[in-house]
């Protein structure tokens, strides 16, 4: 086999690419969103520029540079390139071309690139392969994973190969990555102010589906010399919803449904997460949001509210949309009819406020940890109770800074399952009453 294997030979370029191929950065500073990844000095830059490589795995959403990343280093190395995606190859066919590489290697001192797309695809035995020929300096391993590789790359691979992470790109990149690709194809058409927010919003941070979109708009421009969202959206068969999202809608949209789920208002609230998924928000942040609602506004008045909260979150995570969309529904109407309490969220204001001002107050001798003797012999530990060796696992004692008076920040609601934590409070302090009379 040559030193350039028959996929990668010169060949008359095809003219009927897709767009996102046709404005793939050649250039560092071309690639958008993966500032802190690719800044001067940075391991990864210093890799490119230097032509000195080590095995890596990139890893990241789907189009947000993994891919270009290796293009771009494709074109400017002097190692001979290999690519192979692990959804259309077989390991079989990689273990070929990792011999040959070995061959190359000791025979006339040619190092390999081996690039593989979708590495978490190859199992965990099939990954075994790459370890020899990376050990060996055979082969320089790109691997390329929209996974979680400490779950999808086997260990002892890992451990071998440095991990850059890609962010997801902003809306922000997405426009910018869409001008650029005017400015290349040299389009005299205009664009109405919101529609490329709009289109972007469309993308979820993926700037392949920004440009293959922004070709088909492309392609069906006729006299239009004015694009707007309405052809934008008539075009993409998707709905016209203004939402402008991470500017001042998009906050007043949040806000209405939190305020409809602390209302104890499931129809409303419905109606509020539907505005905000149908115009394409991260069901992630959505997510988030109610984790943060279940603590703040129901709390202990219904502590599976948190639960679910978690659980919704992981699906979300887990299914993607569409299909998270009604899980964020079960979650918003469980939230909305649970019982509510904002006791913990008023507590922690009291508790953090007093830390604030009490922060150089030391901690009590009797509470502190003494793992050593020095520790024993400066009294750390001295006089403490264990409370399970008393009547009731109950005994008194001040866990407050000595200085400081006790405090009751957490005084809970007359909702859920808070009433049954006030009458254990109660019974406490009915023991440490009787306790200090002693």
């Amino acid at each position: 086999m040559s030193d350039q294997i028959a996929l990668f030979e010169e060949k008359k370029k095809p003219t009927n690419v897709p767009l996102a191929e046709k404005i793939r950065p050649q250039e560092i500073n071309q690639i958008f969103g993966q500032q802190k990844l690719m800044e001067e000095g940075s391991q990864l830059r210093n890799m490119i520029e230097n032509d000195n490589y080590n095995s890596f795995i990139l890893w990241g959403p789907p189009g947000t540079g993994k891919t270009t990343i290796a293009r771009l280093i494709e074109a400017k190395t002097s190692h001979r390139f290999i690519s192979f995606s692990a959804v259309l190859s077989s390991i079989k066919d990689v273990k070929a071309v990792m011999k040959e590489a070995e061959y190359n290697l000791k025979e006339k001192n040619k190092g390999t690139i081996l690039f593989i797309d979708e590495i978490h695809r190859f199992n965990k035995s099939q990954q075994d392969a790459f370890l020899h020929y990376v050990e060996s300096g055979a082969i320089i391993l790109i691997g390329a994973t929209t996974e979680n590789p400490s779950f999808e790359v086997i260990s002892a691979l890992l451990s071998r190969c440095s991990v850059f992470v890609l962010e997801q790109l902003s809306d922000e990149d997405i426009i910018k990555i869409i001008q650029r690709a005017l400015e290349a194809l040299s389009v005299e058409i205009e664009f109405e102010e919101k529609t490329l927010p709009y289109l972007a919003e469309l993308c979820g941070g993926d700037a392949r589906k920004a440009l293959n979109h922004l070709e088909v708009i492309l392609q069906n421009v006729k006299d239009e010399k004015l694009i707007d969202v309405q052809f934008i959206s008539k075009i993409l068969s998707r709905k016209a919803m203004f939402y402008d999202k991470d500017r001042e809608e998009h906050y007043n949209v949040i806000s209405a449904l939190h305020k409809s789920l602390r209302g104890s208002d499931p129809q409303a609230g419905l109606y509020w997460l539907a505005r905000m998924l149908e115009a394409g928000e991260d069901p992630l942040y959505v997510a988030r949001r109610l984790v943060r609602f279940a603590s703040e506004d129901i709390g202990l008045a219904d502590p599976n509210a948190l639960v679910q909260a978690i659980a919704v979150k992981e699906t979300c995570h887990f299914l993607g949309m569409p299909e998270a969309n009604v899980a964020l529904a079960q979650l918003v109407v469980y939230l909305a009819t649970a019982p509510k309490s904002n006791s913990l969220y008023t507590a922690y204001k009291k508790a953090a406020t007093d830390a604030q001002k009490t922060s150089h107050l030391g901690v009590p001798l009797h509470i502190r940890n003494a793992p050593t003797k020095l520790m024993k012999d400066l009294d750390y530990g001295k006089d403490y109770t264990y409370d399970h060796m008393h009547e009731n696992a109950y005994s008194y004692q001040k866990y407050f800074p000595d200085q400081m008076k006790e405090k009751s920040y957490f005084k809970p609601s007359k909702f859920g399952y808070e009433k049954e934590i006030q009458k254990r409070l109660d019974w406490w302090e009915k023991l440490r009453n009787e306790n200090k009379d002693t």
